[in-house]
């Protein structure tokens, strides 16, 4: 090759090595495991009022965000965390019902997540604490014969917004997560 046509041939390469380079994941999509799970419609939550058995009970997070709970009412707690959830609460009955409350909140069931695509079985399936992309391909009993093996494409809601992006198998998913196994052309 001449000297002329090396910086030609250089510049080509780096720009399909560019191509090759994967996309980054939106901050918003970025999930840690260690991060404070938000509560959303689709979540059951465990409410343990002490010394109090009729108001100690089970309670699904409504299509609207909130649960409906004796004394308390209707309370928004979608966007909020089970703590702030708990300090709601306390307040609450506190204001004229019982003296001094104690109450615990726990998740006692995750909203589901879902896969499509090149999976045995595609389909709605219950979060487990800690999961990958590649636990949940594992849960709809593997890939398909046709499909990418090597990343996923991740939907994730937060807040009002959606956020698309391909993630690799390691990449932590959340409860309402959909994730979509894409087919592989050869």
């Amino acid at each position: 090759m001449t000297s002329r046509r090396w910086p030609l041939a250089l510049a080509f390469a780096a720009s399909l090595a560019g191509c090759a380079a994967p996309r980054a994941v939106p901050p918003p999509l970025a999930a840690e495991f260690d991060e404070p799970y938000v509560l959303a419609s689709g979540d059951r939550l465990r409410v343990n009022v002490f010394g109090q058995p009729n108001l100690s009970n089970s309670y699904a997070v409504e299509p609207d965000g909130s649960i409906s709970m004796p004394l308390v009412g209707r309370l928004k707690v979608s966007g909020s965390t089970s703590d702030q959830v708990r300090t709601t609460l306390e307040t609450r009955l506190k204001s004229g019902y019982l003296r001094d409350p104690n109450v615990s909140v726990e998740i006692e069931s995750y909203r589901p997540f879902f896969i499509l695509g090149e999976v045995t079985n595609a389909g709605q399936y219950p979060y487990v604490a800690g999961m990958t992309a590649q636990n949940a391909v594992a849960i709809a009993s593997g890939f398909s014969p046709r499909a990418v093996r090597s990343r996923v494409e991740l939907t994730r809601r937060n807040g009002d917004r959606v956020f698309k992006a391909e993630v690799p198998l390691t990449y932590p998913i959340r409860p309402g997560d959909t994730i979509t196994v894409e087919e592989r052309w050869f």
